[in-house]
């Protein structure tokens, strides 16, 4: 076993969580979690895709890269972060369609609520990836209930993005996973309006 499969495990095991992997060997794919309350889901996230060795890039915004005068950015970065600036037009999509022609077995994680506010709209990006790179969105979420890491439904874009978005609202629904901060996340709420 490796060092970090053992330190992922070791973390999630210490926190007491509990792993689901239904797909360990999908290979190449655009994840998306939710509900994304805290900063916190990064790093159970982290141990998580450690613990059962599958190469990660995870869209972060650019913010956390300045902190600390720009310290944290290198180890960022070395852990597979990827700086988001999301106020200017920076061609992200093609860019990530493009990294994924150099990867294996690699998850791009992004959490479609693009904060960790409550929002009532999920952003677009990570299915035009997806459909982009013609690979499955893998659907996951971390639940502080349950204490719960999940990656157990996988998508594969039909091009009818109202369709798959509301398949993917269904499994949310059903497993009513429980952010750290559940009063942030309005999936269940918008769902039900619509």
């Amino acid at each position: 076993m490796s060092i970090k499969k053992t330190i992922g495990k070791l973390r999630l095991k210490l926190g007491g969580w509990k792993m689901i992997n239904a797909y360990p060997e999908l290979g190449n794919a655009v994840c998306i979690v939710a509900p994304h309350t805290a900063i916190k889901d990064f790093f159970i996230g982290w141990a998580f895709y450690w613990a059962q060795g599958i190469n990660f890039r995870v869209m972060m915004k650019v913010e956390f890269f300045q902190y600390c005068g720009g310290i944290l950015s290198w180890p960022l970065k070395k852990i597979g972060a990827i700086p988001v600036n999301r106020g200017h037009q920076n061609h992200l999509v093609e860019q990530m369609v493009e990294m994924f022609s150099h990867c294996e077995n690699t998850h791009l994680i992004i959490c479609p609520e693009g904060t960790r506010k409550k929002v009532k709209h999920w952003k677009k990006g990570f299915y035009v990836i997806a459909e982009g790179a013609h690979l499955p969105i893998a659907v996951g979420f971390i639940d502080y209930q349950k204490k719960l890491c999940s990656l157990e439904k996988v998508i594969y874009p039909s091009g009818d993005y109202d369709k798959d978005l509301a398949e993917i609202w269904d499994y949310y629904r059903s497993r009513k996973p429980m952010g750290k901060h559940p009063e942030l996340f309005n999936l269940y709420d918008e769902y039900e309006k619509d």
